[in-house]
């Protein structure tokens, strides 16, 4: 088995002494997707900006390929974690490639500006997501799905071993969510990068994720398979909702499994 690149162990979360989220245990591994569900108030949020160093941790330890990194430097952290916020509306109309070219900052010294080598990598993680013909355009004229693309060709131009992403689709409409959780699917499954992703949307963690990781009301954390996780049981004790979980056969012959709601008259 593939030794992971990134282990939470035994972490509790919170603010000012005050825990919000029980000890948390899990793994990711190169190559692969996990989802961390929950909704709003479990501490879902706390300890993704834990895992993120944007808030210390009051127990429990965060390992980058072995090594805790509650030593590392913000430039070292930087180098080796992408992230992908929720949106970003910047009021500058930069270009396209400039943005991209902004996350190659963890690899340069005190008031470098990106060189040669790290504009053809950033030019690279625009053609690896389908959006070179943007290179020139200005980053406030893209629609939303661009924008989103566009933060993530900057989170892979830092060449990180793990790429964290906040939410991506909220704000997106129902193609560019599709189009974009594709794009990362095949990322994970040729490039080897780990991804931790937050997501509302249970069907989600079920077309796509390869481990499910979901926070209950009480913040404890439960970790497995997407299908052991996201249970009809589950989501009516956090959400109090109603559901059905439903396997659909696809037209190439695939078995898919999708979280269907109880519709009351």
């Amino acid at each position: 088995m593939v030794a992971p690149v990134l282990e939470i162990e035994d972490l509790v979360c919170g603010y000012r002494g005050r825990a919000v989220t029980s000890a948390a245990s899990f793994v990711v591994r190169p190559g692969e997707w996990l989802f961390l569900l929950g909704p709003n108030g479990t501490g879902k949020t706390t300890l993704f900006k834990t895992i993120l160093r944007l808030l210390p941790p009051l127990a429990g330890r965060i390992r980058l390929d072995g090594e805790n990194v509650a030593e590392w430097s913000a430039r070292r952290f930087a180098a080796r974690v992408g992230y992908v916020p929720q949106a970003q509306v910047t009021p500058f109309p930069f270009r396209v490639h400039d943005v991209v070219a902004m996350g190659r900052a963890a690899h340069l010294g005190p008031f470098a500006t990106p060189g040669a080598r790290d504009r053809t990598i950033a030019e690279q993680a625009l053609r690896d997501l389908g959006i070179l013909p943007l290179r020139d355009a200005a980053y406030t004229t893209l629609s939303g799905g661009e924008r989103q693309l566009v933060l993530i060709a900057r989170a892979l131009a830092q060449q990180p071993v793990v790429l964290v992403m906040d939410e991506p689709t909220a704000n997106l409409d129902f193609g560019n969510q599709i189009r974009l959780l594709a794009h990362v699917r095949r990322l994970v499954a040729r490039g080897g990068i780990a991804v931790l992703m937050t997501s509302h949307d249970p069907n989600q963690a079920l077309l796509y994720a390869d481990r499910a990781a979901a926070v209950g009301r009480d913040g404890s954390l439960l970790v497995g398979k997407p299908t052991e996780i996201v249970t009809e049981s589950y989501l009516h004790a956090v959400c109090g909702v109603d559901v059905r979980i439903a396997d659909v056969v696809c037209p190439d012959g695939r078995l898919a499994r999708l979280c269907l709601p109880m519709l009351r008259s």
